[in-house]
């Protein structure tokens, strides 16, 4: 029988932020929180006394005085480190807009205090580097946002371009084209970071000054390559998710109109697609989950019940005038906890770019020993010219000490000397073969020198390029030396300890509560049958209560149900206002010959789920014409 894959829930941690300005003055608090049990109650304004609090449960819960670096020791830290051990990881934060998912995720970065969840992984992931052995690393990053559906890359200079999503069978879901970024500190990751942010859509509505308007994804991609116990090396890839979702608005609080009004539609029905893909993945009945209902869900789709480890960071405010959206995003928080993963080490994958890194610097290594074979080569032959000019110039040597010996003879024979006069051939004949010879000698040392000079800038080259690809890859214990000594280690070894001895602390007080519920009954014994009518009489109203509260709060889902769908009609009368407008423009404005034209052009992308208009000249047929018309040219000049 095959093995069953290990099953994993989604770790959900909620938090709370403080009271705004606007705040501060005229709101109450309804939220109360014991970060002990992991429980937060809501109370619902106005309401009577004796209806009971809602009352949940979750893996963590934070108040407002809650620091950044407690949130990511507890919740995030752990799943970091599951990262660099080649699993996924997928860490969200969602909630209504204004309730702090961007100051936890991304903070501020210049204080160390008040860094968010990004900006702390980076630091983790690069430390923890720097202290392993005999391991080669490769990080790179990717930033993207889902703005109305469109998805766009925030690294790229034309971040107005669309791109597509694809589907592999080898690694599933990705982004075609989505630049990457190889980084060797987290300096660099973190200016990435800033580079990507500047770009994000963001806008003003009476909610929030800088609300954002889009869903930002950053990923971090660690690749590490170790040798195994057959003497070979096996690449592991993590892959970490950091997704910023927008917030959920309602068009009567954010006031939005307009281009404001468009976005939030979006916004609100890519996280109504997330919320049914979650509901049919703990639902267990449903036999399809709508992935494909929004690209927000289809790139999460190994977060939620595939490939990954997954940390939700849900955040709600404590004023009373949010009460239905902290409900509502509590809900959402508490379904998602029910959601089961199946996370698996990624060994050996085929898209790893740490192999085709180490292909390339093997390449360049074995170019560079083949030039330092020819660099031998070359310098034996320039020392044996050497020994060839000095053998030449001991032979010219001799031929001017026998050249003068001649003249000599010439000089003491008169009869020679008057021939020599007159036919002088032979010293023309004799100087023409010396300067020959001479100049063989120069052109041949020119030829060795420009042969020189050539392998000398290839080999340049090649060492330039050798090192840049070299120091892309990061070696445990030697590229990264900073904070690595052992007191810093143990201090981050300690504080995991406690963080962990406190979640399970947690862990096992819930499950007492629960015990204790069930077994009540059990250990309670009765000495006469008042006692046990009065026993039966408390148990009675315990379980009156929990339908109440059950009943209530099937009242509340029918209320939020009804209050969405007002909201959703209100919103698609407004689009349906400004469609009006926009037909009454194309009916004044646009000639009806134009306007056929448009439509004959138009055609529905199924891939893209929207409407696209086809070019005015086909491709090959606009080839076709370039060429004819670069032809006319080339023959009426």
């Amino acid at each position: 029988m095959p093995k069953p894959k290990h099953c994993e829930a989604v770790r959900v941690v909620v938090r709370c932020r403080p009271f705004s300005r606007r705040e501060e003055a005229d709101s109450e608090n309804i939220l109360h929180i014991d970060d002990r049990l992991g429980q937060i109650t809501l109370q619902k304004p106005k309401a009577p006394p004796d209806e009971p609090m809602k009352v949940f449960t979750f893996d963590s819960v934070y108040g407002w005085d809650s620091k950044q670096g407690d949130i990511y020791d507890d919740a995030v830290r752990p799943l970091v480190d599951s990262v660099l051990r080649g699993f996924n990881g997928t860490i969200f934060a969602y909630g209504q807009t204004g309730t702090g998912k961007t100051h936890t995720m991304q903070g501020v970065s210049n204080d160390p205090e008040m860094r968010g969840v990004i900006p702390n992984s980076f630091q983790h992931i690069f430390t923890q580097i720097s202290r392993t052995q005999n391991q080669k690393y490769l990080v790179r990053s990717s930033y993207l946002e889902i703005y109305q559906e469109d998805i766009r890359d925030l690294l790229c200079k034309d971040n107005n371009r669309k791109l597509e999503l694809k589907e592999n069978p080898d690694f599933g879901v990705y982004v075609k084209d989505l630049s990457s970024v190889v980084t060797k500190n987290a300096a660099e990751i973190e200016h990435v970071m800033n580079i990507g942010t500047r770009s994000r859509s963001v806008g003003f509505t009476n909610m929030n000054e800088r609300s954002s308007r889009s869903h930002a994804i950053f990923v971090v991609t660690v690749e590490c390559s170790e040798v195994g116990p057959d003497g070979e090396d096996h690449i592991r890839v993590g892959k970490l998710n950091m997704v910023d979702l927008a917030g959920s608005e309602r068009q009567s609080k954010t006031g939005a109109k307009g281009q404001r009004l468009k976005e939030a539609a979006k916004i609100n029905l890519s996280l109504s697609a997330l919320g049914n893909v979650i509901s049919a993945l703990v639902d267990g009945k449903s036999t399809h989950v709508p992935y494909r209902d929004s690209k927000l869900t289809r790139l999460l789709q190994d977060s939620l019940g595939g490939n990954a480890k997954t940390v939700m960071i849900a955040t709600v405010g404590p004023s009373h005038r949010h009460f239905d959206e902290s409900l509502a995003t509590l809900r959402y928080a508490n379904r998602a906890k029910n959601i089961k993963n199946k996370p698996r080490i990624n060994e050996d994958p085929k898209d790893a770019l740490l192999r085709e890194f180490q292909q390339e610097i093997a390449r360049l290594k074995a170019q560079l020993e083949e030039r330092g074979m020819l660099a031998k080569e070359r310098r034996r032959r320039r020392n044996s010219n050497r020994l060839s000019k000095s053998m030449a110039g001991m032979e010219e040597e001799m031929f001017r000490e026998r050249d003068a010996e001649v003249w000599k003879a010439f000089e003491e024979e008169p009869e020679v000397w008057r021939r020599v006069k007159d036919e002088s051939d032979f010293p023309k004949a004799l100087t023409c073969q010396r300067g020959g010879e001479r100049l063989k000698h120069l052109n041949d040392n020119r030829k060795s020198l420009v042969d020189m000079h050539w392998d000398q800038d290839a080999l340049e080259k090649i060492i330039e390029k050798y090192k840049a690809m070299e120091s892309k890859l990061l070696v445990g214990g030697k590229t990264i030396i900073d904070h690595t000594n052992e007191q810093q280690k143990m201090l981050e070894l300690k504080r995991q300890e406690i963080a962990e001895q406190i979640r399970r602390e947690r862990e096992i007080q819930q499950q007492m509560m629960l015990q204790d519920e069930e077994t009540l009954e059990m250990r309670e014994t009765f000495s006469s049958l008042q006692q046990e009518v009065e026993h039966k009489t408390k148990k009675l109203k315990r379980l009156y209560a929990k339908l109440q509260l059950v009943k209530a709060e099937v009242r509340d889902v029918i209320d939020e149900h009804v209050v969405t769908r007002q909201e959703l009609e209100e919103t698609q009368t407004e689009l349906t206002r400004e469609l009006k407008y926009k037909y009454l423009l194309i009916e004044n404005f646009i000639p009806p010959e134009v306007k056929n034209k448009i439509m004959h052009r138009l055609h529905f992308d199924s891939d893209e789920d929207q409407w696209r208009l086809q070019p005015v000249i086909p491709a090959q047929r606009s080839v076709r014409s370039l060429h004819i018309c670069s032809g006319q040219l080339e023959k009426g000049m």
